[in-house]
């Protein structure tokens, strides 16, 4: 993995406390003007690894989302519903995730990277019910509603497609 270009932006107010965040493709670390060059690039390698591990678990890989599908149908689902592949991506715009029954795949738009991890849950519960009930019919929904953030998650979707100014897709029971 490639260095992101680095910004280290020096305050004479801030006296301990050293922060970053990432601002497009470059990573701003804010650190006390008191810091010595040799401290500064210690926090800069610490604060990099810091802000690596927190992406790296809001924004599981591919092998990371079956693993965890697989967890849930196991907890929610009596580990009926197996999908054969989950995987992240960026062609649904209108959809939080879709499922292929007959081929036993998931696919979770990339949106989603960057939610809550029960909210991502949520949508994983969601398409793994489809592998057990193709349609949204009152036994669909109880597979579904067995997840107990279940109407949390669902509410959490809507608004965060009513901020974005988005339709959100139908999460309410038929």
């Amino acid at each position: 993995m490639t260095q992101p270009q680095v910004e280290v932006r020096r305050s004479k107010r801030r006296r301990r406390t050293v922060s970053a965040y990432r601002d497009g493709d470059r990573v701003v670390v804010m650190i006390p003007a008191s810091l010595s060059r040799k401290e500064e690039a210690e926090w800069v390698e610490t604060m990099l690894a810091r802000l690596e591990r927190s992406e790296r678990r809001r924004k599981p890989s591919d092998t990371d989302l079956h693993r965890r599908a697989t967890e849930l149908s196991d907890k929610y689902l009596g580990g009926l519903a197996m999908p054969e592949s989950v995987r992240w991506v960026d062609n649904q715009r209108s959809r939080w995730g879709s499922c292929t029954p007959g081929d036993r795949t998931i696919r979770l738009s990339s949106r989603l990277q960057g939610m809550p991890g029960w909210v991502v849950d949520y949508v994983l519960i969601h398409e793994l019910a489809h592998l057990l009930e193709p349609g949204h019919d009152a036994k669909f929904w109880a597979w579904v509603d067995r997840y107990p953030q279940s109407e949390r998650a669902k509410g959490y979707l809507i608004g965060w497609s009513a901020a974005a100014k988005l339709d959100p897709p139908p999460v309410e029971h038929d």
